[in-house]
């Protein structure tokens, strides 16, 4: 604390002093502006998130494309004269990928109460483990609630959000009002949920950046780690492991807001089931609610989507770029980054990163990077629990939020709202909501004045 308020002091007295008093400005690190190392873009308009990685072989080129068109098109009801996507449903959550993640970006929860969600999805679950370490679904519902199906076939339900007010004061008297959601069942189709049953709301993330975290070797995420707190700072991520499909072994899990998933080959495979109702060999079970039995609907095949075409959607969420950074040397900027350093939020929000050897692409490998992660579950605080646990992740723990891009979710997608369920409308409530953990930067957060509190939030949509 003696360290944080001299820091204080000298920042106000560097800020009272002219160049001419000898104040030397404040400089960037050296190509800070490259947030994905080679594989950085430089394009900051609404497709900002949609651009491949320089150095891709032309054959890689290729797939990317194939990709890139498999994850945008609309699938359809089997049977179709168009072989290649059909078998949707019969409960889905979107009719393509990027229903979910617009242009590659961001959802958002449903705007108004009968509104179709835009990329937030309710995880359900009821207490207990399977053989595996997965969560139980509802009887019902499954561990997914779908809010769509196709012809013939009556949805589950209709859900909205509605939100609580809560104020919170800062020390120098400003206000900021915080919304805490709850969701409401208006129609359940099949009947009651299980009385126990645990709602986990999943807002989809911007894609960009995925094939470089998962090129960082496992190693650097495990020695970031400090379970116990043994160092006894107040921080204690911890890794999550979880059950890989493919090689039905336990990994450590990276992906997904609770580190759920070990690869993105499996993130993309669950998606595409859960999300769209379309099976892979991966998850080649159909999702059905009770007490419909899925074999009584045509399907696109078995599976419905071939794994060529499965590794080529993956391919395309590994390989696209990251925007740079802009307004690097900006002196406010730097002040910004300056003073989110000195209240801890960087304990976290690691900012500098290295790959190892892709095996996905070689310009993905040996990378300096700057996602602002360290993609280890940390406790947040009551106030954003699903209580819904997963795998080892408890239910308030959540995978710290990879930072880059944050600033463009506007610019590519229209609106600002962030944390696992959208709550936060803008970059100062989602830091308001911090707890746990993250409860000390928050209020050293909350200690700084309003200027320096906006450098922070400058510093922050750089990113």
């Amino acid at each position: 604390m003696k360290r944080f308020f001299s820091f204080l002091v000298l920042c106000f007295i560097l800020s009272s002093c002219s160049q001419d008093d000898g104040y030397e400005p404040l400089m960037p690190e050296e190509n800070e502006e490259l947030s994905g190392g080679d594989a950085t873009s430089f394009v900051f308009s609404p497709d900002a998130f949609g651009f491949f990685i320089d150095g891709l072989t032309f054959e890689e080129q290729v797939d990317f494309g194939v990709g890139n068109s498999l994850f945008n098109q609309n699938w359809v009801t089997a049977p179709s004269s168009t072989t290649a996507r059909d078998g949707l449903g019969p409960f889905f959550n979107a009719r393509s990928c990027s229903g979910c993640h617009f242009k590659d970006g961001r959802g958002r929860a449903p705007a108004f109460a009968g509104e179709l969600a835009h990329g937030l999805l309710l995880r359900l679950s009821v207490p207990g483990k399977d053989a595996q370490g997965k969560n139980l679904p509802d009887p019902i519902y499954g561990g997914q609630f779908q809010d769509n199906s196709i012809l013939d076939v009556q949805d589950e339900g209709i859900f909205e959000v509605v939100y609580e007010n809560m104020n919170v004061t800062y020390p120098d008297g400003t206000q900021v009002t915080l919304r805490k959601p709850s969701y409401i069942f208006n129609e359940l189709n099949y009947g009651a949920m299980a009385p126990d049953v645990r709602i986990s709301p999943r807002v989809a993330n911007q894609m960009i950046g995925l094939g470089l975290l998962d090129a960082v070797p496992e190693a650097t995420f495990i020695a970031l780690a400090d379970e116990n707190d043994a160092d006894g700072d107040g921080i204690s991520g911890k890794v999550n492991y979880v059950f890989d499909e493919v090689t039905r072994t336990t990994k450590m899990g990276k992906f997904g807001w609770k580190a759920n998933e070990p690869t993105v080959l499996q993130q993309v495979a669950a998606a595409f089931s859960g999300d769209l109702g379309i099976s892979s060999s991966i998850f080649p079970e159909q999702n059905c609610t009770s007490p419909l039995d899925c074999d009584d609907y045509p399907n696109g095949g078995n599976p419905e989507i071939p794994d060529e075409n499965l590794e080529k959607v993956t391919f395309y969420a590994l390989t696209l770029s990251v925007p740079a950074r802009r307004d690097v040397d900006d002196q406010e900027v730097l002040e910004g980054k300056q003073f989110f350093d000195q209240i801890n939020c960087t304990a976290c929000h690691v900012p500098k990163l290295q790959t190892g050897i892709s095996d996905v692409a070689d310009a993905l490998s040996n990378q300096v990077i700057r996602p602002y992660t360290d993609m280890l579950l940390h406790y947040m605080g009551e106030g954003l629990a699903d209580n819904a646990t997963d795998f080892l992740a408890t239910g308030n723990e959540w995978r710290t939020q990879p930072l880059w891009g944050i600033g463009l979710i506007e610019t590519v997608n229209g609106h600002t709202n962030l944390l696992h369920d959208g709550r936060a409308r803008n970059i100062e409530e989602a830091i308001l909501w911090h707890g746990g953990e993250a409860e000390a930067s928050k209020n050293a957060f909350m200690n700084l004045s309003v200027q320096q509190r906006d450098k922070v939030l400058k510093f922050i949509n750089t990113l």
